[in-house]
C-alpha cells in the first residue's frame, strides 16, 4: 500500500501547476458521487444574499461539474492552454489568472441575476470551471493576438479564436445556460483585463499572489535558513550583454525576454526589458 502511496505522490509531483489543477477536479467530481447531498453548499448561488452566507463558493464552485462531457470538455481545454501558456509565462502567473478568472466569472454571475432577476429568471446555481480556463485563453489570445495556432490544415491568429470564443458566449446569454454565458465572459474579460495591463508593466495579480501566498502560509511549518541577497545585473538584457541582444532580430530578442518570462516570472524583468516587449507587443 505504501508503494503505491508513494508511486501516486511520485506522478502528482511530476505534474505541472495546471495539470495538478485538472487531477484536483477529477477527484473532485469523483467524490461528488458519494457526497451529492452536500454538493450543494459548494456551488454558488445566483441570490447575493445566499452568497453573502456562503462566500467560499466564489471559489468552490469552479472545481464542481454538472456531468462527465462538462468536466471533459473543461480540462482538455485547460490541459492544451496550460502546455501553451506555462511555455511563456510561471506557474504563479497561471493560478492568478485561472482564480481570478473563476471569481470574475461568479461575481458577474450573482450580480446580474441579483439586480436583473426579469431578465435572467429565477434563482439557480453556477458550478464548472470554464470562466478560470475562459480568463486563460482570452489572456494569451489578447497578449500574443496575431500568434498563430494550427487548426485542421490551415493556421489561425489567436485573436480570431478570442473573438469567436467570446462571440459564442454573448450570443449564450439568450440561450438556455444564460447563467454560465455570464461566468465564461467574467472570465474573458479578466483575461483580457489582466493581458493588456501586462503588457504596459503592470501585473493586476500580484495583491491576490500576495493573498494566496499568505494563506498557503499558515499551512506550512515555518523553516528558517540563511538569507540570501539577490542582485539583478541591470546591465544585461535578458541574460545577454547589451551589445549581443542589440545585435538580434526583433523576433529573437522577444524570444529571449520570453524565455526570461518562463523561467524567473515577469517581476524579474528590468525596466529596460519591459519597455521592449511593451513596444513589441504594439
Amino acid at each position: 500500500m505504501s508503494t503505491l502511496v508513494d508511486d501516486i505522490k511520485s506522478k502528482l509531483s511530476n505534474l505541472n501547476v495546471l495539470e495538478k489543477i485538472i487531477a484536483v477536479n477529477v477527484v473532485v467530481f469523483l467524490l461528488a458521487f458519494l457526497l451529492k447531498p452536500i454538493m450543494s453548499w459548494f456551488e454558488l448561488p445566483s441570490n447575493f444574499g445566499d452568497f453573502i452566507l456562503n462566500p467560499w463558493t466564489i471559489i468552490t464552485y469552479a472545481f464542481l461539474h454538472f456531468d462527465f462531457i462538462h468536466i471533459l470538455f473543461n480540462m482538455l481545454w485547460l490541459y492544451f492552454l496550460g502546455q501553451m501558456f506555462l511555455n511563456l509565462f510561471s506557474s504563479k502567473m497561471a493560478l492568478n489568472i485561472y482564480f481570478l478568472g473563476a471569481i470574475s466569472g461568479g461575481l458577474l454571475f450573482v450580480i446580474s441575476y441579483t439586480l436583473l432577476p426579469g431578465v435572467f429568471g429565477g434563482a439557480t446555481r453556477l458550478v464548472g470551471a470554464s470562466a478560470a480556463v475562459r480568463a486563460l485563453l482570452i489572456f494569451l489570445c489578447a497578449y500574443l493576438p496575431n500568434q498563430e495556432m494550427r487548426f485542421f490544415t490551415f493556421n489561425i491568429k489567436l485573436w480570431y479564436v478570442g473573438a469567436f470564443i467570446v462571440a459564442l458566449d454573448v450570443l449564450g446569454l439568450f440561450g438556455a445556460n444564460a447563467g454560465g454565458s455570464l461566468a465564461h465572459i467574467g472570465g474573458s474579460l479578466l483575461g483580457f483585463v489582466y493581458a493588456k495591463q501586462l503588457l504596459k508593466g503592470k501585473d493586476i495579480g500580484k495583491g491576490f499572489e500576495g493573498l494566496a501566498d499568505t494563506v498557503a502560509g499558515w499551512f506550512k511549518a515555518s523553516k528558517k535558513g540563511p538569507l540570501k541577497t539577490v542582485h539583478k545585473n541591470k546591465s544585461k538584457v535578458g541574460g545577454y550583454a547589451k551589445s549581443d541582444f542589440n545585435a538580434f532580430n526583433k523576433q529573437k530578442k522577444i524570444d529571449v525576454i520570453l524565455d526570461k518570462i518562463s523561467k524567473s516570472g515577469y517581476e524579474s524583468l528590468t525596466a529596460e526589458e519591459k519597455e521592449f516587449l511593451f513596444r513589441a507587443g504594439k
